[in-house]
Formats: C-alpha cells, sequence, structure tokens
C-alpha cells in the first residue's frame, strides 16, 4: 500500500510470504534436524497433511474396486517421513526444487499457497499443486490439503 509517496508494507502480506516461505522451504531442506525443527514450528503436534493422489493413481485404485483414495500424514512423525520421502525423490539428487508460484491468500484460518517443482537449473516448471492450510490459534498447520497438478 503507498500513502503520500512513502511505502508501507502490509503486515498480513508479509506474514503470509513469509508462511509460504518457510513451507517451501522445509521441503527442500536437506538437513534432516533442520528440517524436523522446521515441521515442528509449522505443523502442530497432530497436525495432519492430506494428499489427493494423482488422476492416474485414482483410476488404478478404482481399477482395484476402491472408491476412495486419500493420502493421509499425522503428527510429526508421520509428516517427517512424507516430507523427507518428497525430499529425497525430487530435491536430494539435485534435479528439482521445489518454489513459490503466485501469491499467497488467507479467509480466516485458512490458507491458500500455490507452488511448483521445478529444475534446479532453472527454467519451467514440471508440475505443481495448491496448499490449502487450516491454521491454528497459535498459527501453526493443523491440516494441510495438498492438490497436485501436473
Amino acid at each position: 500500500m503507498t500513502t503520500t509517496g512513502t511505502t508501507t508494507a502490509n503486515p498480513t502480506r508479509i506474514a503470509l510470504r513469509t508462511l509460504a516461505d518457510r513451507y517451501l522451504a522445509l521441503w527442500n531442506e536437506p538437513d534432516a534436524g533442520l528440517r524436523r525443527k522446521a515441521l515442528e514450528e509449522l505443523w502442530s503436534d497432530d497436525g495432519l497433511h492430506v494428499l489427493q493422489p494423482p488422476q492416474d493413481m485414482r483410476e488404478q485404485a478404482e481399477g482395484l474396486g476402491f472408491t476412495e483414495v486419500k493420502l493421509e500424514a499425522r503428527g510429526h512423525d508421520a509428516l517427517e517421513y512424507r516430507v523427507t520421502r518428497a525430499y529425497e525423490e525430487f530435491v536430494a539428487p539435485g534435479e528439482y526444487v521445489f518454489r513459490a508460484r503466485g501469491e499467497a491468500e488467507q479467509l480466516r484460518d485458512v490458507v491458500k499457497l500455490s507452488w511448483e517443482m521445478a529444475p534446479a537449473a532453472g527454467g519451467e516448471a514440471l508440475g505443481g499443486g495448491t496448499e490449502f492450510l487450516v491454521l491454528g490459534e497459535d498459527g501453526r498447520i493443523v491440516t494441510d490439503y495438498q492438490f497436485i497438478s501436473l
């Protein structure tokens, strides 16, 4: 926002950008100890990450007779495993990084942020997704709904 030629920062916008930056940094963090610390600071003790599986996985499950497929990780240990697995598969080999796409938005206790997975050397994104983060009273994530888009 601009007033009389002076630019003042919007505290809500800064807080949202900080949350989005911290969230994405977690998925790119190479140090396991720092990754765990960041996770505990971001998520509540009983935090839940719910991933909508990609369409091909849902179709395979339907072929096996499953009408609903959801992937969940609850609590710091399960969340750590989930984040570490994604890090090891996509980031650790040096091929990709996760980065923000656009600005985060907030409506009451829900934050929406979009991200993309891009080559570590730079270039066009190969995939991405959108997170809907439900925040607790302490500002930590209670539930993270992740929608992958390829």
